[in-house]
């Protein structure tokens, strides 16, 4: 690769950043080029990571370090495409299943969803490894074919492929095994480098915040949210962020097999009232970042219209949306100890169950029992009854079921009948 970046050294950049210096750009440029060659070991770049994480970035050297991410792989492009494009983010959380029923519905509006996703690691859920739960649906989709299929259906849930922001992946995987995952300027970079590499007119980021988020407290949610709209906007990207609650996990189920149903419910008309409000607040912001403010997406979900897409969807990836779903072998129930009223279902424990029934995986390449997963039978708020269901919890290798069920232990209060309860709101902030 032939290059005009002024020649560097990583110890000049580590000891730049471990002094609270700012990098200038042809230093960023330089060490991100050379990691992604391996010029640049990873106990340097480990180095430079934590000197990130203690003494921050300014919005340049965020944006310098995104663009430079960027350039060390491919860019797509839509401006062929007969409509406009918007995507959607989350930052993750416990029955996050809104990208499906999301996708379908802002195209069935007039706007094509060219969704990249992810799979799950721990106790968040990837979106891939839900719709795989679906009798012959795949991920990984060619540049022809995605663009085929958002031109004939509007909308696409699939794989990144590999030439998106390559510097990611391999950064990605350093800061997971050296303690640096909670860098601000690093989360940023690493989601805004292949969002905007994808080449989408407009983005709706949905930033979590609560026990069964990556940012537990508002504060550092607020900061991630608006780093990464700054990092849109700057390059040219219309750019949203919803601040929203993990504290409760959403829905009525986490687990892929059984959040892929509560999505088609979703898309019937019914489900979650939770699910349907966050789905349409998520809808309405990528309707509005294209440009379109005459259809309402209540209406469109309402009249079967979304519906349709997501048939069409599922089977342009050789999908078959009226199979079987799979299911689990066993199920245990558990009752309510006492009458009263639920005043607390912790997302962090209710997603730890889950994972610990074989619904997440421990490690990349694992394979996923696709029915396991838990349902609760109550939301806070509601009455619940002594020996009633409050969980069932679907597995298919029993030996998961017991650290399952101390997930679970301290992760939901019972009040006694007649305790007045105020739920939090689900949409807590908008940054634009």
């Amino acid at each position: 690769m032939t290059s005009t970046i002024p020649a560097h050294d990583a110890i000049e950049v580590i000891l730049a950043k471990r002094d609270k210096g700012e990098l200038s750009d042809s230093q960023i440029d330089w060490v991100i080029r050379n990691y992604t060659e391996g010029v640049v070991a990873d106990e340097q770049m480990s180095a430079l990571a934590m000197a990130i994480l203690l003494n921050g970035m300014n919005r340049r050297e965020i944006a310098r370090w995104t663009k430079a991410m960027i350039e060390t792989g491919e860019r797509m492009s839509f401006e062929s495409l007969s409509r406009r494009t918007a995507d959607k983010h989350s930052t993750g959380g416990v029955g996050d299943k809104i990208t499906l029923p999301l996708a379908p519905l802002v195209a069935a509006c007039g706007v094509a969803v060219p969704q990249l996703s992810g799979r799950g690691l721990g106790h968040t859920g990837g979106t891939l490894d839900k719709l795989e739960s679906i009798p012959g649906w795949r991920a990984a989709l060619s540049n022809d074919e995605m663009m085929r299929q958002l031109e004939s259906v509007g909308a696409v849930i699939c794989a990144a492929g590999a030439g998106l922001a390559p510097a990611d992946k391999k950064l990605y995987a350093l800061r997971d095994v050296t303690g640096t995952v909670e860098a601000i300027p690093l989360i940023a970079s690493s989601i805004m480098s292949k969002k905007i590499a994808e080449g989408t007119g407009s983005l709706v980021l949905d930033v979590k915040v609560g026990t069964g988020a990556f940012m537990k407290s508002l504060d550092d949610a607020r900061e991630l949210a608006r780093t990464m709209v700054d990092l849109g906007t700057d390059a040219g990207v219309h750019t949203v962020a919803l601040l929203t609650d993990m504290s409760t996990p959403l829905g009525l189920t986490a687990g892929n097999a059984l959040e892929v149903r509560e999505s088609v419910e979703v898309l019937a008309g019914g489900g979650p009232p939770d699910v349907v409000e966050l789905t349409l607040a998520l809808a309405r912001e990528m309707l509005l970042g294209a440009g379109v403010d005459d259809v309402d997406p209540a209406d469109v979900l309402a009249d079967g219209r979304a519906m349709d897409v997501w048939n069409a969807m599922i089977r342009a990836q050789d999908g078959d949306p009226g199979a079987p779903l799979p299911v689990a072998a066993e199920t245990h129930v558990v009752a309510a100890p006492a009458d009263g009223v639920l005043t607390r279902l912790d997302a962090m424990d209710v997603g730890l169950a889950a994972w610990r029934l074989g619904a997440g995986r421990t490690r990349q390449g694992e394979t996923l029992a696709l029915g396991a997963g838990i349902e609760w039978h109550a939301r806070p708020g509601d009455t619940v009854t002594a020996g009633a269901p409050l969980f069932t919890l679907h597995f298919d290798d029993a030996d998961r079921l017991p650290r399952a069920l101390e997930s679970l232990e301290g992760g939901y209060d019972i009040a006694s009948s007649g305790t007045a309860f105020s739920p939090s709101p689900l949409l807590i902030d908008r940054i634009a």
